[in-house]
């Protein structure tokens, strides 16, 4: 099956391009590389149609789209920092972006749009774990604009019978993660910051929660919701491990992974727009869409540790 994955050159659609052509798809990518990196495709190159487009560019959107059965739409202008100190930006990638993307699924007759969402639409709601029908309280543009492309997945669903499932994700992490970035993860900084033995920055007391997700387990999301039943299009799914890490716990198991003494980090003010605890109820991913993570957070930290410091064998 020919399927478009849009951020192709990302951290996770470079992972989901590599999952899709091991299942025999016939595969594009549509990307712009402002935060996409060509290496990240450097093993399939010759494997797949990598198109330069902008999001933003209906026109190149329309030709990206043209003759696919399904596409993963990963691209976005990710962070919650960057789309507060760029809102219009942000939201003309993230918000207008998928509703180009959404209006060029209908026209070329796509059969299904997997989106990926984001658990920062929940916002600092107290309930835990977060249901997919708990109202959305974003904090910040980012999460704004994130929920508003589940609410067009749903119209176009809805009102033009486009197959959608959007997936909400909870803090993914994983090989090829960016750790140079100003927007840098949690995780790929911390990992970085314990192998050079520097002290790590944490944003608030650290006691702060997180649903760390391997990026293998996302990407296995992505293929069960394209392959789902037409039943459970038009929804939204939590995509997650399943439990909950303080920022203090994760540096803990970081240290062990990395054969390291325990790190003391360096504490500064909370970030705005930032969510306190975040965990995901991952019951309807399971039962529709038959899909539930597998790779421990331990597991996945040697992992990505094993990505990163190639050099040094990985974990110690």
């Amino acid at each position: 099956m020919r399927v478009l994955v849009t951020g192709g050159a990302g951290f996770i659609g470079s992972n989901l391009v590599e999952a899709c052509l091991d299942a025999g798809d016939e595969v594009r990518v549509f990307d712009d590389l402002s935060t996409g990196r060509l290496e990240n495709l450097a093993g399939v190159t010759g494997e797949i149609l990598r198109i330069e487009g902008d999001l933003r560019d209906a026109d190149a959107v329309q030709a990206a789209v043209a003759g696919c059965e399904v596409v993963y739409h990963q691209g976005a202008l990710p962070s919650v920092p960057r789309s507060l100190e760029a809102p219009a930006l942000t939201h003309a990638v993230n918000a207008t972006g998928t509703l180009n993307l959404l209006e060029a699924a209908r026209q070329a007759g796509v059969r299904r749009v997997v989106y990926a969402a984001s658990s920062s639409a929940y916002g600092d709601t107290e309930v835990l774990p977060k249901l997919e029908t708990m109202c959305a309280n974003p904090l910040s543009p980012y999460a704004l604009q994130k929920f508003t492309g589940e609410r067009y997945c749903e119209q176009y669903h809805r009102l033009f019978r486009l197959e959608t499932v959007a997936l909400r994700y909870f803090n993914v992490f994983g090989p090829r993660q960016n750790p140079l970035s100003q927007y840098a993860a949690v995780i790929p900084a911390f990992l970085t910051a314990v192998e050079k033995g520097v002290s790590p920055t944490v944003h608030g007391d650290g006691l702060q929660s997180r649903d760390f997700t391997f990026v293998g387990d996302v990407v296995r999301a992505n293929r069960a919701a394209a392959a789902g039943p037409p039943e459970s299009s038009g929804q939204v799914y939590n995509v997650g491990g399943g439990g909950r890490t303080t920022l203090l716990d994760l540096l803990q198991t970081i240290a062990e992974v990395l054969g390291r003494d325990s790190v003391e980090p360096v504490f500064a003010p909370r970030r705005p727009g930032d969510v306190r605890d975040s965990q995901a109820d991952i019951a309807k991913a399971e039962r529709l869409l038959g899909w539930k993570p597998e790779v421990s957070l331990a597991e996945g930290l040697r992992q990505t540790a094993a990505a990163l410091f190639p050099s040094c064998g990985g974990a110690a």
